[in-house]
C-alpha cells in the first residue's frame, strides 16, 4: 500500500532522514519507534506532504506522492493525527468534524459519519457544541482521530496518541488504535510508548538519529534485547 524508497529530508545542514525505506501493506498497524528527534515525526510529515523530501520515493497504491500538496494526499486517502492533537480550539467540536471532511462532497454521507464518530466517541457528542479548546486532553486526542477518520482515510498516520495523556487514558487511546484498524482501516503509528505500540503492531521499525537500525514483526522486536534495553526500560 505504501512504500518508502531511500528518502532523505534536510533541515537546513541538519540531516532529518538518511536513506530511509519502509513499506504497509493493507490492514496492517505499522510502528515507528524511536527516541526523541529520531525522525519519526518527520518521516509522517514526508508522507502527509508537509515536508519535502531531497531526494528518494514516496508512492501510495502504486503513485509517487512525494511532490504532492498537503491537501491532495488526504484527497487519496491518507490522514493524519498531528502530535500534540492540534484541534482548531475556538471552533466546536462539530466544526472540527466538519472541517475534516473538506475535501468530501457527499453531505449525506459526512453526516453518516459525523454520526459514527460519536457513536465510537460519545464524549464528544454530549460536548457537540462546546469549543474545543474546553475538551480535556483525552476528548481533544479523540477529536483528532475524529476528524482524521472524516476524510475515510485508507491509511491513516498517528503522531505520538499517547502523548500526555494519563496512564487510564493510554490504554484507552490504544483500544481505539485497534478498533480502528480492525474495521478495515490501515494504520503507521509513531509512538513514544514504545511498550504499547508494539503490543498492538503487527510489525514496527527503530529508527535512530533519521536512520533505520532495525525492523521486524513487532512481537519479535518487543522481545529483541538491544530494543529492550533501549526503549522498553529493561
Amino acid at each position: 500500500m505504501l512504500n518508502i524508497e531511500n528518502i532523505d529530508v534536510n533541515y537546513g545542514a541538519i540531516r532529518a532522514l538518511v536513506q530511509v525505506s519502509l513499506e504497509v501493506n493493507e490492514g496492517e498497524i505499522v510502528a515507528l519507534i524511536g527516541a526523541n528527534g529520531a525522525g519519526k515525526s518527520t518521516t509522517l510529515r514526508s508522507i502527509s506532504g508537509l515536508v519535502k523530501p531531497q531526494s528518494g520515493k514516496i508512492i501510495f497504491e502504486g503513485q509517487e506522492i512525494q511532490n504532492f500538496p498537503p491537501h491532495k494526499v488526504v484527497e487519496i486517502g491518507i490522514s493524519q493525527v498531528p502530535e500534540g492533537r492540534r484541534v482548531f480550539p475556538l471552533m466546536t467540536v462539530l466544526e472540527n468534524l466538519e472541517l475534516g471532511a473538506f475535501t468530501r462532497k457527499d453531505r449525506a454521507g459526512i453526516k453518516e459519519d459525523i454520526n459514527n464518530i460519536f457513536l465510537r466517541f460519545p464524549r464528544l457528542e454530549e460536548r457537540k457544541q462546546q469549543p474545543a479548546g474546553t475538551l480535556s486532553g483525552g476528548e481533544q486526542q479523540m477529536l483528532a482521530i475524529g476528524r482524521a477518520l472524516m476524510s475515510k482515510p485508507k491509511l491513516l498516520l498517528m503522531d505520538e496518541p499517547s502523548m500526555g495523556l494519563a496512564p487510564m487514558l493510554v490504554q484507552e487511546i490504544f483500544n481505539i488504535v485497534k478498533e480502528i484498524n480492525q474495521t478495515g482501516t490501515t494504520i503507521l503509528l509513531v509512538e513514544q510508548n514504545a511498550r504499547m505500540a508494539l503490543s498492538i503492531a503487527h510489525r514496527a521499525y527503530v529508527l535512530e538519529t533519521g536512520s533505520l537500525v532495525m525492523s521486524g514483526l513487532a512481537k519479535e522486536l518487543a522481545e529483541n534485547e538491544a530494543v529492550q534495553k533501549a526503549y522498553l526500560g529493561h
